[in-house]
């Protein structure tokens, strides 16, 4: 497929990597783009900038195929070295950039400068509006269904891709409940250019995740993610496992009077817990619903190629068929 993503970002398929804490690393990454989508390293997952500047060699390594870096924007106690972590992706020779959390006004015109492509994650048409308005060159559009943070407005993709569409001049990627050929083609007649996958890439050979969390996600439904964090205006949407269910509890115990420090013990601290030793039942990590549609662990090649053959398949031949001369 050609796309405006394809051209724009260099890759052969329209599927980009979700940036995922302890998941994007170099071999998450390279596995992707070797595939022929994008492949995305998280920065703020190594813990300082010549961290990142080593994983982003270390994927060079891996791979000759184009690369981006998700760079997130939280507010915290102890700010992390954006810039030095932006100086680390110049200097890597990375030319696309996933930004996500608040606004990337600040890192836009050195990443610019350096002929980066930025990409930013919206979950509300409004915040697209704002990407494009202050020079992003594409948004990831996140609908209600997909893991991690949501926002706070709950419109599913069925909605808000198509509003995308309706509002943007610059491309924009589908994000949220993908998974299969069926996913991508949807995703482009709601008006996206490619799609963006987290929690199926989580499910994959490659993935450097604990084979608990691979197997989870195959025995998921999409029954079984959980929105925490409601009352602080920060949801995020999780797989329910018992921290979760103690989370649960404790927001509705404490209902608006909920602060972050209360459930602090299952939600700080939990990604190399789940991720590297494969504990599931440590506390809150972000999956989306499209852990309903994952059966198997492939191969990034393997699941890449069946999504281009399915997609291929509806548009040529079954979406064909319904067309009456």
């Amino acid at each position: 497929m050609k796309t405006r993503i394809t051209e724009m970002l260099g890759i052969q398929h329209p599927i980009v990597q979700g940036g995922m804490h302890y998941v994007g690393f170099a071999e998450m990454a390279a596995a992707v783009s070797n595939a022929g989508g994008l492949g995305i390293i998280t920065a703020l997952t190594q813990r300082t900038p010549a961290d990142l500047a080593n994983e982003i060699a270390r994927c060079r390594d891996m791979t000759s195929k184009p690369i981006g870096v998700n760079l997130t924007f939280l507010p915290a106690l102890s700010q992390p070295d954006y810039p030095g972590y932006v100086k680390a992706i110049i200097e890597g020779g990375v030319k696309v950039v996933e930004t996500a959390g608040n606004n990337p006004v600040q890192v836009l015109p050195i990443l610019k400068d350096n002929g980066i492509k930025v990409v930013h994650k919206c979950t509300a048409v409004r915040h697209a509006l704002k990407a494009q308005n202050i020079g992003c060159d594409a948004v990831s559009v996140d609908g209600f269904e997909c893991g991690g943070h949501p926002g706070e407005d709950d419109v599913p993709n069925f909605i808000l891709l198509p509003r995308a569409m309706d509002e943007l001049d610059i491309p924009f990627i589908a994000s949220g409940g993908m998974a299969d050929g069926r996913s991508l083609v949807a995703a482009m007649a709601l008006g996206a250019e490619g799609m963006n996958m987290g929690t199926r890439f989580i499910a994959t050979k490659e993935a450097p995740v604990h084979e608990n969390v691979k197997q989870a996600l195959v025995a998921a439904s999409e029954l079984d993610t959980r929105l925490v964090m409601r009352s602080l205006r920060n949801t995020e949407r999780v797989l329910k496992n018992a921290g979760v269910e103690k989370l649960l509890a404790k927001e509705k115990a404490l209902g608006a009077a909920l602060k972050f420090e209360d459930i602090i013990e299952e939600v700080a601290g939990i990604y190399p817990k789940v991720m590297k030793d494969g504990d599931m039942d440590a506390g809150a990590w972000s999956c989306g619903m499209v852990a309903g549609l994952i059966y198997d662990i492939p191969t990034c090649k393997e699941l890449i190629d069946r999504i281009m053959a399915e997609a291929e398949e509806i548009i040529s031949k079954r979406l064909a068929r319904t067309l009456v001369n």
